[in-house]
């Protein structure tokens, strides 16, 4: 019985070695030709500063003391962006009455607008009219931005026209297939699907798009889950599942380390799949996450990291990656 336990033990203990060596990434030697990238979610902006995380809360105020005149999803945001080492700019639309892609976050106008009403439900003209900066307060009651925002809210072919130095991550606010078609037809011009590094959201729109478009990656909570909990339950093989294929996958940064072969062996996998990485902040168990958007949690991304870095504060968080060696 003795000798049965002994030679179980051993078995185990070579099961455990040979996993342990086709999931380390002590062994991959060229990590040299890593590829640490940026998403600035929003561009340069105004960080929100309440408690209210859920997803209809309104962030334009509080907001952190304001050190910068930059108001999420405008022009100057998105070229300040870029300027400050993003390689992607994540930003929002709604396709309005008269068919024009509006970029705002807001399903309503009432949160940071001077306007009223639901965003998608006016026309182009009228939101671009409206003053951005109008609600958005840092607890003083002063709205130090209002006037400031007034006009700044571009169309997507605004943004496309601008000719930045980087691409963008568009974010479906609706659930309309129609949405993600409109924005395949505008693809059609090689100039500005060059632009666009994929699209995600409401899920219709963004498969619709997605289906539409050739090589453009779309992704949703869902299929993200998906092809975490797939690879979870398979990755110590090796094995890519399929929802993992051909996509984006945003990681937190808190479950990032019980992924199989995280980080170096993790990324090339996807990699192999066609699909990018995505560090994002870490997950607190109620549907919000945040992107890293501190020293400290900057100091966590693995060194000579293969992948896209999601950040809310660009300006804090690009330059500390122009000074990682």
């Amino acid at each position: 019985m003795k000798r049965i336990l002994k030679w179980a033990a051993v078995v185990v203990l070579i099961a455990l070695a040979g996993l342990w060596v086709g999931n380390t990434s002590l062994f991959i030697t060229d990590r040299a030709q890593h590829d640490t990238r940026l998403i600035a979610h929003r561009g340069v902006h105004q960080i929100y500063a309440g408690s209210d995380r859920s997803a209809t809360s309104c962030q334009a105020a509080p907001v952190e003391p304001i050190e910068h005149g930059f108001i999420e999803n405008t022009l100057p945001s998105m070229q300040e962006a870029f300027r400050l080492g993003a390689d992607v700019v994540e930003i929002d639309v709604h396709l309005t009455q008269d068919s024009v892609f509006a970029v705002f976050h807001d399903w309503t106008l009432e949160c940071r607008t001077n306007g009223t009403g639901v965003t998608h439900k006016q026309t182009f003209e009228t939101l671009a009219g409206l003053d951005l900066g109008y609600r958005i307060d840092d607890g003083s009651g002063t709205f130090p931005l209002r006037g400031q925002g007034a006009g700044l809210m571009p169309s997507l072919p605004d943004v496309f026209d601008a000719d930045m130095d980087g691409r963008f991550l568009i974010n479906f606010k609706s659930r309309r297939a129609e949405d993600g078609l409109a924005l395949a037809e505008m693809l059609e011009t090689p100039s500005r699907r060059a632009q666009v590094y994929g699209v995600y959201g409401g899920a219709p729109p963004t498969y619709a798009a997605a289906d539409a478009v050739p090589g453009l990656r779309g992704f949703d909570r869902a299929s993200v889950k998906a092809c975490l909990m797939g690879y979870i339950a398979t990755g110590w093989t090796g094995r890519v599942p399929p929802p993992c294929h051909g996509s984006v996958v945003l990681v937190p940064q808190n479950y990032a380390p019980f992924l199989w072969g995280w980080p170096h062996r993790f990324t090339r996998r996807m990699a192999a799949a066609g699909t990018d990485v995505v560090l994002i902040g870490d997950y607190d168990g109620s549907g919000f996450t945040s992107g890293v958007d501190t020293e400290a949690a900057f100091a966590d991304v693995p060194a000579d990291f293969d992948g896209y870095i999601w950040t809310n504060r660009i300006e804090l968080i690009g330059p500390l990656l122009a000074k990682r060696p």
